[in-house]
């Protein structure tokens, strides 16, 4: 597997390209090799993939995150459409807490972002009929989830400017950054 990894502005959150090949028929990529990203210093032991699709463009989902002992990292990717991708610092005492990444990642780019313990992720899909795909290192446990609100403006995080978000109940009722008792210290 040929890999571009990239840093981000936020340590250990990455930007991830597989090689794609494409001829007449269509394509062929590794989306996911182990021992590839381990020669770039990336040693995850990934546990569930997760596969969500969202109809209507506007649909965010996030800011969450999993909490010790189930806290997630995360390596996410799109197969079909596009989305604003973000992650947020969550960690008490990092230089960077609060500060948070958005790279657009799309069927067409190929770009995964890895989104490690210790960060709020979310994302709203650009496009209709968008389908997110991830890999996680512990299994979902609802005792440890968390989040925090997806439009904080303490976060300043430039969400694109839909009619009105869709977005779930409780991710609606996620608290404020300001608000959290952070269980990464």
């Amino acid at each position: 597997m040929g890999v571009k990894v990239e840093k981000t502005a936020l340590e250990g959150v990455l930007l991830i390209t597989p090689d794609k090949f494409g001829d007449a028929r269509g394509f062929f990529s590794e989306t996911y090799n182990a021992d590839a990203l381990a020669s770039h210093g990336v040693s995850v032991a990934f546990c569930q993939d997760n596969h969500s699709f969202s109809a209507t463009p506007g649909t965010v989902r996030g800011l969450h995150f999993q909490a010790p002992p189930t806290a997630q990292t995360k390596l996410v990717r799109v197969s079909r459409g596009r989305v604003l991708d973000v992650a947020v610092d969550i960690r008490e005492g990092s230089p960077t807490f609060g500060q948070h990444v958005a790279a657009e990642l799309s069927d067409e780019n190929w770009t995964q972002i890895l989104v490690p313990a210790g960060f709020a992720h979310g994302f709203c899909t650009l496009e209709p009929d968008t389908e997110v795909l991830y890999k996680v290192d512990a299994p979902y446990s609802p005792d440890d989830e968390g989040g925090v609100l997806w439009n904080d403006p303490a976060l300043g995080i430039a969400w694109p400017d839909f009619a009105g978000a869709v977005v779930s109940g409780r991710d609606a009722e996620w608290g404020l950054l300001g608000d959290l008792e952070s269980p990464f210290g």
